[in-house]
């Protein structure tokens, strides 16, 4: 099997995990950090990054609000989807619902300092978010 990695997309940040081959656990990798809203220069080193790994497969986070409905940063995912689709990459779009929240809890649980999980909280998230996409398709533990 092949490794997929896991997106957490911001407006300035995008943390990134990554699963073992196996497709059963998903560890940080890194955050890619852009200028405000530019989801072009984001792409490029998201691209670099799928490159460097040898992954063809994305699953990316879709914020929706609670009721399910989905607004503009919900949007934004759906549109960064796409063009990553436009350089062959397969995506799954993954409900990412409340997974800022729990990377938050799990980092203040791990006496984690308030500076430290600034900087590696999107990781975080995006562990989360494909730890939960392994879970569902049964790799994961």
């Amino acid at each position: 099997m092949a490794k997929i990695i896991g997106l957490d997309l911001g407006s300035k940040t995008c943390g990134i995990a990554i699963s073992d081959a196996l497709q059963m656990i998903a560890r940080a990798l890194t955050t890619v950090r852009f200028e405000s809203d530019d989801y072009e220069a984001c792409l490029q080193e998201v691209l670099k990054i799928l490159q460097e790994q040898k992954v063809k497969e994305v699953v990316l986070g879709l914020p929706k609000h609670m009721n399910g409905d989905i607004g503009v940063r919900g949007q934004i995912s759906i549109d960064f989807s796409k063009m990553l689709e436009e350089h062959g990459i397969q995506v799954k779009l993954w409900d990412e619902r409340l997974t800022t929240v729990s990377a938050e809890r799990l980092l203040i649980q791990g006496d984690v300092s308030r500076k430290k999980r600034k900087k590696i909280i999107d990781q975080m998230a995006a562990v989360q978010i494909l730890q939960s996409y392994l879970d569902h398709k049964g790799g994961g533990f």
